[in-house]
């Protein structure tokens, strides 16, 4: 058994592009629309794996939009996606200058959260060893849930 990706329903495929690929930094590695069946797929994944997830070896998001709106609750049901990350404060940041709010800011160097527009939590890990606690991060506090 091989882990292979995570399915998210999203309700705007263009704001959940905007925060998964253009503020989280992921990569999309294809994307399939089915008029039939009314939706679109878009697999994204960690940026440096894209070869390896379109041979199915990288664990992947797959964003599925209906075309036919629905009313989706409870994003945190299933838990949440998790990304280890090589400076969680230069993330955090980037995020945050992207309008990105941080519920959950990195104060011990080693954990942070954020929400997709679909309110789907989001965590960053420090890869490696937590950094040195740092501010503005190590007395924010913590925002909404996560």
């Amino acid at each position: 058994m091989r882990y292979l990706h995570t399915m998210v329903r999203v309700t705007d495929l263009d704001a959940s592009l905007a925060f998964y690929r253009d503020k989280l930094g992921l990569k999309e590695v294809s994307r399939s629309e089915n008029p039939g069946g009314r939706f679109t797929l878009v697999f994204l994944c960690a940026p440096g794996d894209e070869e390896m997830a379109r041979q199915h070896k990288a664990p992947m998001v797959e964003l599925t939009y209906n075309w036919d709106p629905e009313v989706y609750e409870g994003g945190r049901n299933f838990g949440h996606l998790a990304y280890a990350v090589d400076d969680i404060y230069a993330v955090c940041q980037r995020l945050k200058d992207a309008g990105v709010v941080i519920n959950r800011p990195p104060r011990d160097g080693r954990l942070a959260f954020v929400r997709s527009p679909d309110n789907i939590s989001i965590e960053l890990l420090q890869a490696g060893p937590a950094l040195p606690p740092a501010e503005p991060w190590a007395s924010m506090p913590n925002v909404g849930s996560w």
